[in-house]
């Protein structure tokens, strides 16, 4: 005979080392020994009444005025088609819109169809689901010091991460944290958690992570990637760390440029130096004897070439003669370095490198900001009509802030795609134009204020690119991001150049082919597969990074 019995001291020790455990885990960022469930996610909505004006419409017969349907709709005006199909059904507004036009209005019962009669308006309540602010958790380092020359952080030890949860909900509170970095589980009670990092490879460690909130939902699954490397300064016995944290929740120093809409870390210890940003201006002058802006200073009276032969100026009157070039030495380098000042405030506000803004106004205008050529290229970075199509394209937050200036704020509301080809064509025009600092009237014949501001569209301009780069590549590689695929960050530049020089077309032409042939994706192998037509860009691209 068989008895039910309780369970043994072996399996009630068991469960009591399991809860010790888990309690330990929700106490400390120590990893434990099973995974964590995917985070439900945020799910936050309201129902809230709100008063309106109920608009009520009848759908009736020609015939017998009888009423087959009844249209209430909150706006003045007539229901939409839309309207019209969720009140009266599909069968009721295909009629009603294929009908022929009733065109004996004397004597209407003789028509086939409805007709739309407004019966009135009324004061009216409705419920609507709004959708609640999220939880939402941010990373930042512990223990570090920034260096914004690297855009990089330099760490005396191996500092720790701090995972902060935040929940914009008064009356509730973020209970835990949790995630993985590197495949390691971690999990902590309350609004912040401490999580060790160690050294990794150079191309980083995964991390994913999220809040729990006492509303009773999670965050979103937010993901990142976390690099750590060891940096000596010449000095093996004093090794420091270089960190570098790549995620859209990132609050520390901002990472490099483009990185993460790439998804690229940067080198170790900083990009290169024609894709950094000084900490000083200083570090941006330059001393280079442009023949180009010479003659146009000579031109504008501001150098005295009275003791050159030639007037300074070469035959055809577009550089400077060596006389010339030495008479403007003075102005020159002054006037290659007026817009310093504004490129780094610029770069610190947009991220795009300063370096590499002035490398490119050297390369495009030689620091005139006044030059229009036949193409159309307009300004210190001869943006075109093509190249103002891929700003307000592929940098959304620059349309938001420019349409405005030119079209109605209703028309702006809508995506720069969405809009009518003439609106399109009205706002590329008045992004050029924004650059052309040509000024009959003003002193040397340049408005230096609209200079001043196309520096702000040329950053702007150069993100777009970085969007529409990233965009070419993931639709070649097989929808994979560029750090995906391995690619560096300083080739990621390269191919950005590529793209404002020569358009997403040669950049997206030498990658179909070279995918073709399964091309290393390094810029000396996919230049090689540019069209003739696009060639010109590879050695744009060399004068720039150099």
């Amino acid at each position: 005979m068989s008895r039910t019995r309780g369970p043994s001291r072996w399996t009630a020790l068991h469960w009591l080392i399991s809860l010790l455990v888990a309690c330990a885990a929700i106490f400390s960022a120590v990893p434990v020994g099973f995974a964590a469930p995917a985070p439900p996610g945020p799910d936050r909505y309201k129902i809230v009444t709100l008063e309106y004006t109920a608009y009520t419409w009848l759908l009736v017969t020609f015939k017998g005025n009888h009423v087959v349907c009844k249209i209430v709709v909150d706006h003045e005006g007539r229901p939409t088609l839309e309207e019209t199909y969720i009140d009266c059904g599909e069968k009721i507004t295909n009629t009603w819109l294929e009908q022929k036009p009733c065109l004996t209005p004397a004597n209407p019962n003789q028509c086939d169809g409805f007709y739309i009669y407004f019966l009135g308006s009324r004061p009216a309540k409705k419920d609507v689901p709004m959708e609640l602010p999220e939880a939402a958790a941010w990373l930042s380092l512990q223990d570090c010091v920034p260096v914004s020359s690297l855009s990089t952080n330099v760490c005396e030890f191996v500092p720790k991460l701090l995972v902060s949860g935040q929940e914009p909900l008064s009356d509730y509170a973020i209970t835990h944290v949790e995630g993985y970095i590197n495949g390691r589980h971690f999990l902590c009670a309350g609004p912040t958690c401490l999580v060790d990092l160690e050294a990794t490879s150079v191309q980083g460690a995964p991390i994913e992570f999220w809040v729990y909130s006492s509303y009773g939902d999670t965050s979103r699954r937010f993901t990142g990637t976390v690099r750590v490397s060891p940096a000596s300064f010449g000095n093996p016995d004093d090794v420091s760390y270089f960190v570098d944290v790549l995620s859209s929740q990132w609050t520390g120093l901002p990472l490099a440029s483009c990185a993460e809409s790439w998804r690229v870390l940067p080198p170790v210890g900083g990009p290169p130096a024609w894709l950094s940003t000084p900490n000083d201006v200083s570090g941006l002058a330059t001393n280079i004897p442009y023949s180009y802006l010479a003659a146009n200073l000579i031109r504008q009276g501001v150098v005295d070439t009275r003791a050159c032969n030639d007037r300074g100026l070469s035959p055809d009157g577009l550089t400077a003669s060596a006389c010339g070039l030495s008479a403007a030495r003075e102005a020159v380098n002054a006037w290659q370095n007026r817009f310093d000042t504004l490129i780094l405030d610029v770069a610190r506000t947009t991220g795009v490198p300063a370096q590499l803004l002035k490398n490119l106004f050297a390369r495009e205008s030689q620091f005139w900001p006044g030059v229009i050529l036949t193409g159309g290229d307009t300004g210190l970075g001869q943006i075109t009509d093509k190249g103002a199509d891929t700003t307000l394209l592929w940098n959304p937050s620059f349309y938001n802030q420019f349409c405005p200036l030119v079209l109605s704020g209703e028309t702006c509301s809508s995506a720069y795609k969405d809009l009518k080809l003439a609106q399109q064509e009205t706002l590329r025009y008045a992004l050029v134009q924004s650059v052309n600092a040509t000024c009959a009237d003003c002193p040397l014949g340049i408005d230096i204020d609209r200079a001043n501001f196309s520096v702000t569209v040329f950053a702007h301009t150069l993100t777009a690119n970085c969007e529409q780069a990233a965009q070419v590549i993931w639709n070649y590689n097989g929808k994979k991001t560029a750090g995906d695929l391995g690619l560096t960050y300083e080739e990621m530049w390269k191919f950005t150049m590529v793209n404002y020089n020569a358009g997403g077309g040669c950049l997206a032409s030498a990658f179909e082919e070279a995918a073709k042939n399964s091309e290393p994706l390094t810029f000396e192998r996919i230049s090689l597969y540019l069209s003739p037509a696009c060639q010109g860009a590879v050695d744009y691209v060399n004068d720039i990074s150099q």
